[in-house]
């Protein structure tokens, strides 16, 4: 998932308090605006002296940005209105001493204003070559910051890549007759009974006790471990090794039960542009592919299981408030009518007609993804299990 950005004076802030400090100094910021404004040099002059000396406080870069605003002003503003005039007289009266005797007070004149305009476009030359070498530094720092993160983006990607394909060949080994010892699983209710984990998982169950299952649509990159915790924030930026990863990893809903099992096993994943995680997922848009595609294959680690695509449709995260049908909410049906509702709900919502349906007492998957068309939105793949492909 995208990560929010905000903007304020061409600055741009990545956390809502680093925006709330910044909005602060612009409302700072422009009521000392209205104090210079016309540039008129000694309220310039005064603005200037009271920033250097700390008396206004700013919590952001804007500030410095101010600061430097108000410095550039006062250089520039002997150039016009009153501190020209004044300044081509001093020019006058200092030029008079180095005029040769004899010299016409009209040459007297131009001599003076050719010297002042030599030292307006020499100043106007060394702002210029100022504003020059600090845009060199700032696309440096610049190019800097965007090949390091260049580096990290590769590395994790390669760390990431590298570990789902030593897991992918562990449970290859495993299906193709491994042995491993079967994990000690510890439950809550003592009363549970828990089925034999499937040898191919077993070996991955001991490395890491989150994994909950697998999932793989064929002609995708969709070939995942999937996990589960007690929350549904830490697989959003970790992967399988517990490390920090901004691609995350795939993960079930936390109160989603497997043993139970729920009624709707919900897995969600980042929308990733390279097309890792579910960054394929939006791919049943199209009404072709997903009869081309019309079966997800997704085991628990007690069994496995084929499911077929009944519902594809857009939503988004809603408020607490909105008393709308929330996808992410159904998990556990009470009822036969509660469980008709919801498929009545998702098939109004459906781009299309699958043709495929599903009755209380199915096992259904939903898929969910961020999808970038509105604000919180979310691209969703309902199937159902099926006993194998038709």
């Amino acid at each position: 998932m995208a990560q929010k950005t905000y903007v304020v004076e061409g600055r741009q802030f990545r956390t809502q308090s680093d925006y709330a400090r910044a909005s602060r100094d612009k409302e700072l910021i422009d009521k000392l605006r209205l104090r210079v404004k016309g540039n008129d040099p000694a309220a310039l002059k005064r603005l200037s002296q009271e920033l250097h000396s700390g008396k206004y406080k700013f919590y952001t870069l804007l500030g410095q940005d101010f600061q430097d605003e108000i410095d550039d002003l006062l250089k520039r503003a002997p150039a016009g209105g009153r501190a020209k005039k004044g300044a081509a007289r001093e020019a006058s009266r200092q030029g008079k001493k180095s005029v040769p005797a004899g010299m016409s007070k009209k040459t007297q004149e131009a001599a003076n204003v050719s010297a002042e305009m030599d030292k307006y476009v020499e100043e106007a030359l060394r702002q210029r070559e100022k504003h020059r070498r600090q845009l060199i530094l700032l696309c440096s720092v610049v190019g800097v910051a965007c090949l390091a993160y260049f580096v990290i983006y590769s590395y994790f990607g390669y760390r990431t890549e590298e570990t789902y394909d030593r897991w992918s060949q562990i449970r290859e080994n495993a299906a193709e007759g491994g042995a491993a010892p079967a994990p000690v699983i510890h439950y809550d209710d003592p009363d549970t009974e828990t089925p034999e984990v499937l040898e191919e998982y077993k070996s991955l169950l001991n490395k890491n006790r989150r994994l909950i299952g697998w999932l793989k649509i064929d002609d995708t990159k969709i070939d995942y471990p999937v996990m589960q915790t007690t929350n549904n924030e830490y697989y959003l930026d970790h992967n399988l090794n517990q490390e920090y990863d901004k691609n995350g990893s795939i993960f079930m809903d936390k109160d989603c039960d497997v043993l139970k099992p729920s009624t709707n096993y919900i897995l969600y994943g980042h929308h990733m542009q390279s097309g890792k995680m579910f960054g394929d997922l939006d791919r049943y848009a199209s009404e072709d592919y997903g009869k081309e595609h019309p079966y997800i294959e997704f085991d628990t680690i007690y069994e496995h299981g084929t499911y077929q695509v009944m519902y594809v449709f857009r939503s988004r995260v809603y408020s607490e408030e909105e008393i709308v049908f929330k996808y992410y909410q159904f998990i556990d049906a009470a009822s036969e009518q509660e469980f008709d509702s919801y498929m009545q709900e998702m098939a109004s919502l459906s781009l299309y007609d699958t043709g495929v349906t599903a009755q209380y007492g199915d096992q259904l998957l939903t898929l969910s993804t961020c999808d970038y068309q509105e604000t919180d939105g979310r691209f969703v793949v309902v199937a159902k299990k099926v006993t194998a492909k038709e």
